[in-house]
């Protein structure tokens, strides 16, 4: 049986994975600093709570295991990344290093690394209608954030590794992935978790403050599609940078709208001109994955909404 280590299994999109790869029958051993706990328990052969920030912690985490799912960062939304810039890369940057370094002591098959959209140019990013950014878009580079910046860093560092020390990587670039059970509250959550509190927080009728004029717009994947997506690419033999998300745009208005549509409520949008709002347009071209992995997101965006309101309204009815 394979051994396969997911880091930030505390999270997200690594809770997600690893609860897959646990029903796949893998032995999983999931690390973290902290533990949001909205996953039910147990997604895991075995759990470690350690900073990865610390060299031999990555050491212990990477001891004997085949395969690593390295999702462990200091990240949230736009309003906590355009804040945070030092905290963001110090801390990501060490984590990186450390893991890579150990997966290469510990000879580790393979080695995942989870980048996001936020590498690509902003000058790229200046429209509402993005056309849709292919993976060689990321140079010459211009990331409008500290964020962006150290993910595109460590997919150099990926790239070195792989090349000076024959370790296998493989790179996935993640546009907006959503769904249940991730953060919702607290500063650290992104957009279409933030919308779906918001309406579910409420009244009937009632406002929600929209950041931004509400026409600035991005492309969103569902989580069940992202992990297809992660899985297919970890087996294949692909070994560049590939984005995962989904290639159908639509505004942070029409997201709303959706969303309050799917509570039920009369809810009217105000604005917050002030508040960060991030590049005006970005989407992902998915022409490449297509072509690799034949893969795609298969999950509407009406229907994976309507699955993170009602848990994320769950939530809030607690």
């Amino acid at each position: 049986m394979e051994k396969i280590l997911v880091t930030g299994a505390g999270g997200f999109i690594g809770s997600h994975l690893a609860k897959q790869l646990y029903e796949d029958d893998y032995d999983v051993r999931v690390v973290d600093i902290k533990w949001e706990g909205y996953t039910s328990e147990p997604y895991y052969t075995e759990k470690l709570t350690l900073d990865l920030r610390v060299a031999e912690n990555c050491r212990k985490a990477t001891e004997g295991m085949d395969h690593v799912f390295h999702l462990a960062a200091n990240m949230g939304g736009i309003g906590f990344i355009t804040e945070v810039g030092a905290e963001i890369m110090h801390d990501s940057v060490l984590m990186n290093t450390n893991m890579l370094q150990a997966s290469l002591n510990n000879n580790i098959e393979r080695f995942f690394f989870s980048s996001s959209a936020c590498i690509y140019p902003t000058y790229l990013q200046e429209d509402s209608d993005n056309p849709g950014l292919k993976e060689e878009d990321a140079y010459p580079a211009d990331p409008d954030d500290f964020y962006g910046w150290e993910k595109l860093y460590t997919e150099k560092m990926c790239e070195a590794y792989q090349r000076d020390y024959d370790l296998e990587v493989r790179v996935a670039r993640f546009h907006n992935i959503y769904g249940p059970e991730g953060t919702y509250d607290g500063g650290r959550e992104k957009s279409p978790a933030a919308l779906c509190r918001k309406v579910a927080q409420t009244s009937n009728p009632g406002t929600i403050e929209i950041w931004g004029d509400g026409e600035q717009s991005r492309s969103y994947c569902y989580i069940d599609d992202c992990i297809e997506g992660i899985l297919r690419l970890m087996k294949s033999d692909f070994n560049q940078p590939l984005n995962i998300g989904s290639d159908r745009l639509i505004t942070i208005n029409e997201i709303a709208d959706l969303i309050i549509d799917i509570s039920g409520k009369d809810i009217e949008k105000k604005y917050d001109l002030s508040a960060p709002q991030g590049v005006r347009g970005r989407n992902a071209d998915l022409t490449l994955i297509k072509k690799i992995l034949g893969w795609e997101p298969q999950i509407p965006l009406e229907k994976g909404f309507n699955e993170t309101y009602n848990w994320i309204n769950e939530q809030v009815n607690k």
